[in-house]
């Protein structure tokens, strides 16, 4: 008997239904208690390395239900440890890229051809039977002195994926002589559709994450995913409220193609969601053209508050004239925004009814907010600040100047309005 197969009949007795059980149990705890399936899959390596596998390197990956990126995978290695690789949409569709000349791509097609099967495999031995050429990536890997590759993907199945999700695919790749073992090979397949539930659990509660904050804002999402999806609890919260939309925007929609008109939005959109979010204020949903968003008072620090508010306006000022060049350079339609700032006590909550609801703001205040907004165009300003905002507005005041008193479609009283002074 040669010496490799000596080795993996001694690496064998190291497989019993003891040390199975045990790794099973693992892989379900941690699909259960942990949020991290790049650590499922380094403590699962960790744990077949110690059983004797002799692993050099390890890969899984799935496609993601997000607005940006269509996959993630991980990596592992022996002397590397854990690596996150996240492929944004569109970077897999080129036909000259490593992707389509890989063993997953293969797999994948396999999928497609056999719908059915909930698991596929293939095994490539990279010893001297080898075919080199058939997959570079595996001509590497011999050429690194690993002895075999082993790769599984398991199906998420029609009515439990989603659309872009349909399942997990992993590889496994040993260094030792003679490569892994039929009982080593067994116990992979055997565990590939538990460790597939288990990281399908844990990438699914990121997926629930993403989506929650992309369509409700992050703070509204955290809190909707703690418990709080009661209908009409609310609470009342202080806060700038933001409210704008685009100059002209009717006109647009008029006399621009539909495309393009998405195009503008989206492009515009990223110019005041990304002002907002980073001076710490959160959107809360989009209307139409507009945008309703709400900076929370830091502490009753009204003031700081009011200060971020006003710097994420100029800074959405900054990014639409630079985004005005590019379109304008492009041959695309062009325009600016409408902007009030006001402060005062919101219904921060869920609003709706039984069977739809929304994690939003309402009150007087919000409603003050748009019809302050809608004297931008009278008042030929581009942002129109509140009273209650000005006097709050601590240090700031000085950045602002008065445009008078006037009389708010629904408020009682005439207020006095203010802008951004622009020698401030």
């Amino acid at each position: 008997m040669q010496q490799a197969e000596v080795r993996l009949l001694e690496v064998d007795e190291a497989i019993g239904e003891a040390a199975e059980r045990e790794l099973t149990t693992w892989i379900v705890g941690h699909g259960l208690s942990d949020d991290d399936e790049g650590e499922l899959l380094r403590g699962l390596c960790e744990r077949l390395d110690a059983m004797g596998f002799g692993l050099r390197r390890a890969a899984c990956g799935t496609e993601l239900l997000h607005p940006v990126l269509e996959a993630r995978g991980y990596n592992w290695r022996r002397d590397r440890g854990l690596k996150q690789e996240d492929y944004a949409r569109g970077s897999m569709d080129d036909p000259s890229d490593n992707w389509t000349r890989s063993p997953f791509f293969v797999l994948i097609g396999e999928h497609q051809r056999y719908p059915d099967a909930l698991v596929q495999e293939m095994r490539r031995r990279l010893d001297s039977g080898y075919r080199q050429g058939e997959f570079p990536m595996l001509d590497d890997f011999r050429a690194e002195g690993m002895t075999d590759y082993f790769a599984l993907s398991v199906r998420f199945g029609r009515n439990v994926g989603s659309h872009d999700v349909e399942g997990l695919i992993c590889s496994w790749q040993s260094d030792r002589p003679g490569g892994f073992s039929n009982r080593q090979v067994e116990l992979l397949r055997r565990i590939a559709p538990l460790f597939a539930l288990a990281y399908k659990s844990i990438a699914s509660l990121h997926t629930s994450r993403v989506l929650v904050s992309t369509y409700l804002g992050a703070d509204a999402g955290r809190r909707v995913l703690a418990g709080d999806i009661v209908r009409g609890r609310a609470e009342t919260v202080r806060s700038v409220i933001w409210y704008s939309d685009l100059q002209g925007f009717t006109r647009l929609a008029d006399t621009v193609p539909q495309d393009a008109i998405l195009d503008l939005l989206n492009d515009y959109a990223e110019c005041l969601v990304s002002a907002v979010q980073q001076h710490g204020g959160q959107v809360l949903k989009f209307i139409g053209d507009g945008i309703l968003a709400m900076f929370t008072l830091d502490g009753g620090d009204d003031a700081r508050t009011c200060a971020r508010a006003l710097d994420a306006a100029l800074a959405a000022r900054r990014m639409t004239a630079e985004l005005n060049e590019r379109r304008a350079a492009a041959g695309k339609p062009v325009t600016g925004f409408y902007l009030s700032l006001h402060v005062g006590d919101v219904l921060y909550g869920n609003i709706g009814s039984r069977d739809r609801l929304d994690f939003t703001v309402v009150g007087p205040a919000v409603n003050e907010a748009a019809r302050i907004e809608a004297m931008c165009r009278s008042l030929d300003q581009w942002v129109i600040v509140s009273a209650a905002f000005a006097e709050a507005a601590g240090d700031a005041r000085s950045r602002l100047v008065s445009l008078g008193r006037y009389a708010l479609r629904g408020v009682r009283r005439p207020e006095e309005l203010f802008t951004v002074d622009p020698g401030a």
